[in-house]
């Protein structure tokens, strides 16, 4: 089944989505039956498809647990993805064609292992991806490596300037990228579970509350037209900006503490102000870069470091405050900006960490259903009919866009099938929801985790 993940989570049953993040915590009881944690620290991921991820508290004591006979491992590794020329990028409302390569483009992947369970953590420099292409990279990578496929966590940054692999708006994969992004995925996957050594482990939470605004605004009783023609009836007087500034940091090293992997998650959608045409990563793939950077780490050393970022649940967040002066920068200074302040936050936390030569490791993963709602007879003839009155089959204006959609929307299914995941590493939890997530449902989650 096509999903285009993006309409779904504009379209779906609100309610059916609350019931998942019900679920979610639900999911995570079992993982801590009997814990008390002094320090709640949870990491929202939105799994584009991405995820919400939870961390939750080190042993108490804060001290390094040791766990002798045990052996802890952990590999990471990359695979490029960056599209050819004259292909596409989504992420706008309109298809943009690849004239330049800014930066590269990757998948970033971590594998855990406790020497009974193996864990994969991975991201992608994409604005979204189908749930097929991920299912089928799962089965090539559990083929070669015996990973189960339920132990393996996928996602997509969200960066709007990557590489299309999923059908947005007005921009459509190429067939021969999407095998490609299914091997290379699947790679990364490989690669890493090849690069286990034995490893130690920590975590911390940084907070970095000057770079994230909710774009949801909240107003007093008002009618706004809606995309498809309704009316929406907006009627509260709440106006406070919810953002989660949180900053989660995992950080694996060798025994003798040469950095492995780190990876981090922000609830932050992406920042944008490419070149025009250009491929770019986003703060995402600077971030990474910096990482590298701050954590002196050797280039030349094989396996190299990997630091990823995560998108946490930043569905209505984003980086414009529209309480204040929007300055106009030259293309990629904002980008570079905030990858550097999220870095710096991220060293701090790092700095912190106590870690642990061993710590078990283990997964769940639940299939819900969710409704789409799909439009009615009037929304559907009045798409047609602006359809029909287009200049071009590029549809331009706002509403142009919104028809197009409803058009395609009406083919959906009523109901489309979403899996939840959640990782327990030691203390932590770390749990995944896919889709353009509203962080005021990972921040519950966060709250309510046990």
């Amino acid at each position: 089944m096509r999903n285009n993940i993006r309409t779904v989570v504009l379209q779906q049953d609100c309610s059916r989505l609350l019931e998942g993040k019900i679920q979610i915590t639900e999911m995570l009881i079992p993982f801590f039956p009997s814990r008390h944690f002094s320090r709640p620290l949870l990491f929202c991921i939105s799994l584009l498809l991405l995820s919400a991820l939870g961390l939750n508290a080190q042993n108490n004591s804060g001290l390094i647990e040791n766990k002798p006979g045990k052996i802890f491992r952990c590999g990471a590794a990359t695979s490029n993805i960056t599209p050819k020329m004259g292909t596409s990028i989504n992420g706008n409302m309109k298809d943009i064609t690849v004239k330049q390569i800014h930066d590269e483009t990757h998948v970033r992947c971590i594998v855990l292992d406790d020497g009974q369970t193996r864990l994969a953590i991975l991201t992608a420099d994409l604005c979204m991806i189908y749930r097929e292409q991920l299912d089928e990279a799962k089965k090539r990578a559990y083929a070669i490596t015996g990973i189960p496929i339920e132990n393996m966590m996928m996602s997509a940054t969200h960066t709007h300037s990557g590489g299309t692999a999923c059908s947005v708006f007005q921009s459509d994969p190429d067939k021969d990228y999407l095998r490609f992004l299914t091997e290379r995925i699947a790679d990364a996957v490989i690669r890493a579970n090849n690069n286990l050594a034995p490893a130690r482990i920590g975590w911390d939470i940084g907070n970095e509350p000057t770079l994230v605004f909710n774009r949801r605004w909240r107003m007093n009783p008002v009618e706004i037209k809606n995309p498809f023609g309704g009316i929406d009836q907006l009627s509260t007087n709440q106006v406070k900006d919810i953002t989660d500034p949180g900053l989660p940091v995992i950080s694996i090293q060798t025994p003798d503490g040469h950095p492995i992997a780190l990876l981090a998650n922000y609830s932050l959608h992406y920042v944008g102000g490419t070149g025009p045409g250009e491929v770019s990563a986003d703060y995402f793939g600077m971030f990474a870069e910096r990482m590298k950077q701050l954590l002196q780490s050797d280039s030349n050393k094989y396996p190299p470091f990997v630091a990823m970022l995560s998108n946490g649940t930043s569905g209505n967040i984003n980086n414009v405050n529209n309480k204040g002066n929007r300055l106009s920068l030259p293309p990629y200074t904002r980008m570079q900006q905030v990858a550097n302040i999220v870095a710096a936050e991220a060293f701090k936390a790092y700095q912190n960490i106590k870690y642990q030569d061993w710590v078990s490791l283990s997964s769940v993963q639940k299939e819900i259903t969710l409704g789409v709602r799909l439009p009615d007879k009037k929304e559907i003839e009045r798409a047609k009919e602006i359809i029909a009155n287009a200049k071009s089959p590029i549809m331009d204006s706002r509403e142009e866009i919104y028809a197009r959609e409803t058009m395609l929307l009406k083919d959906y299914p009523k109901q489309v099938p979403l899996i939840l995941q959640a990782f327990r590493l030691g203390d932590l939890a770390i749990t995944a929801i896919p889709c353009e997530v509203f962080v005021e449902i990972g921040l519950e989650i966060k709250e309510k985790s046990p």
